[in-house]
């Protein structure tokens, strides 16, 4: 393990395998092996009451299983992803999947409370390879061909997270819900020994300590103003998008609608459509389309929660909702790493490392709000927070946007 994060000699150059692109098998692996490692974050979603009941948390307290893998990840994208910058990239990415295998196996395991809540923060933590991924993506990728890359590459990132709630819903009624993260983690192994074959070698240029480099993410969001925008309007954006899974399937369990966790996995499968926003939003951004692209997705999930306001009483409501909410919520996403990935080829890593933790805390205060909102407010306060995270960022946006030059000059 010494080894793995060994740093890179200071004359060492980057050296990517590939510097034509990423070619087709190349790209469906880092596809699915980001969305096979970012499902792991979302199958607890449609669950939480299925393991509350179980362990015997509170219903108040059940949206904390979600909370906790969030933070997790928030953890592991700032302690971990930024190493990507200074240490060989195959070895770091394959070392922190077989992390991720022993937490599953962990939280499928674990006998209590206390150890779920540890094994789902582990969980968090190691997920993040699936960053590591990603800038890896875009390093391996021509620069003209950048943003279409980004795209394929999150379109399976993307379809991990909105297949994991119906999946985990679904094998819930087959396997429980400790079968689902057991199922993962022999996913997870199968992706190890696929990248050991495939993964290719990138051994970056930069030669900071570890110390260094974790206090340079704090300067980077106060230095990139790009950078900073992008990674709180996505806050904003995630944030409503987690109180709104984390929420509807529990409504949907009870009544009027008291729908069988095999019901709430088809109902979970309407957000798969937000997966074709991701190579849209590439190729838009590549043609210069960023700022009226952005507007259109945040002011989407606006609108998403109007009509989620109706959701108690119409499920036709509730299905739209959560379908523009995911198409809204992922454009968004792209385009702003797409911006970020302009900044500087050298410190990708880092960039996505504070882009992602600014967001995921976003997501984490969504998840925490949901069990305490929606038992003192019902599912309207639900829908008011839900309205108004994204309506600030977009305020924030059409006001910020217009004061400073974008990541393409």
């Amino acid at each position: 393990m010494t080894q793995a994060f060994a740093t890179a000699p200071d004359d060492a150059a980057e050296t990517p395998a590939r510097p034509a692109g990423l070619g087709p098998v190349l790209t469906v692996f880092f596809a699915f092996a980001c969305g096979a490692l970012a499902a792991n974050l979302y199958y607890a979603q449609p669950l939480v009451a299925l393991i509350g009941r179980d362990t015997g948390l509170s219903v108040a307290a059940e949206s904390a299983i979600v909370t906790v893998v969030q933070i997790g990840y928030a953890i592991g994208l700032v302690l971990l992803v930024p190493l990507g910058d200074v240490v060989e990239n195959r070895r770091l990415i394959l070392w922190t999947m077989a992390a991720n295998l022993v937490a599953l196996a962990g939280l499928a395991l674990a006998p209590g409370l206390t150890s779920l809540f540890a094994a789902m923060l582990f969980v968090g933590i190691s997920s993040t390879a699936a960053q590591m991924l990603v800038p890896l993506a875009a390093n391996l990728a021509p620069p003209e061909e950048r943003g279409a890359v980004v795209g394929n590459v999150m379109s399976g990132l993307l379809a991990g997270i909105l297949l994991a709630r119906p999946a985990a819903s679904f094998l819930a009624d087959q396997v429980g819900w400790r079968g689902v993260f057991g199922l993962s983690g022999a996913l997870v192994a199968a992706l190890m020994v696929a990248g050991l074959i495939l993964l290719p070698q990138r051994r970056p240029q930069g030669t900071r300590g570890y110390g260094a480099l974790i206090a340079s993410l704090g300067q980077l969001f106060l230095r990139q103003p790009v950078l900073r925008r992008r990674g709180l309007y996505h806050a904003a954006m995630f944030g409503a998008f987690s109180l709104f899974w984390t929420a509807a399937p529990i409504i949907l369990l009870r009544e009027p609608y008291g729908f069988s966790p095999t019901g709430v996995a088809l109902f979970a499968l309407a957000g798969v459509l937000g997966v074709l926003a991701a190579p849209v939003a590439g190729r838009l951004a590549d043609r210069g389309h960023t700022r009226i692209g952005t507007i259109a997705a945040i002011a989407t999930v606006v609108l998403a929660f109007v009509a989620a306001l109706f959701g108690e009483a119409s499920l036709a409501a509730l299905v739209a909702a959560g379908i523009l909410i995911d198409l809204g919520v992922q454009a968004n996403l792209v385009f702003g790493q797409r911006e970020i990935y302009q900044l500087d080829a050298g410190i990708r890593n880092r960039l996505n490392a504070v882009y992602m933790t600014t967001f995921f805390l976003g997501g984490a205060l969504g998840s925490a709000l949901t069990s305490p909102v929606l038992e003192t407010f019902g599912w309207t306060g639900i829908c008011i927070i839900g309205i108004a995270m994204p309506g600030v960022a977009l305020a924030y946006f059409l006001v910020a946007d217009g004061e400073e030059p974008s990541a393409d000059g």
